[in-house]
């Protein structure tokens, strides 16, 4: 069986010039393209995009799950940091730029300190660090 390579992760919004904005202002993305329901950021690795749903419907012909109201976690974003005292900073800084505080980092029982902070969208992301051994 032939292994696919994941190349990107969209995250879909109901505002995509305000999630993006998030994005760029409050987590320092650079966009690199910028239209009126899709927005793309400079990243290494996987490409990280924002569509919007309604976009998305109209591209799979009005797929149901496109329109129907989510309700929930819908996906989780990792940012790693260099050390734990980068993430306490980080997270910090985030907030005070407009990151719904969740929670704030702790040492946590697997080896990192993490905290999770929410988006525009209501998604909550991780940022964390591997703790020192």
């Amino acid at each position: 069986m032939k292994l696919v390579r994941l190349e990107g992760l969209t995250l879909l919004a109901d505002d995509v010039g305000r999630l993006a904005r998030f994005y760029q202002e409050v987590l320092g993305f650079e966009i690199v393209v910028e239209e009126d329901h899709y927005v793309e950021f400079n990243n290494s690795g996987v490409r990280l995009a924002i569509c919007s749903r309604s976009l998305m419907s109209e591209n799979t012909n009005g797929y149901s799950s496109y329109s129907e109201f989510r309700k929930g976690q819908a996906v989780e974003l990792n940012f790693q940091c260099d050390s734990p005292d980068q993430v306490h900073a980080l997270y910090n800084e985030f907030v005070s730029k407009g990151a719904i505080d969740v929670t704030a980092p702790q040492i946590k029982s697997w080896g990192h300190t993490t905290g999770f902070f929410g988006d525009p969208e209501g998604n909550v992301h991780s940022i964390f660090a591997v703790n020192p051994v």
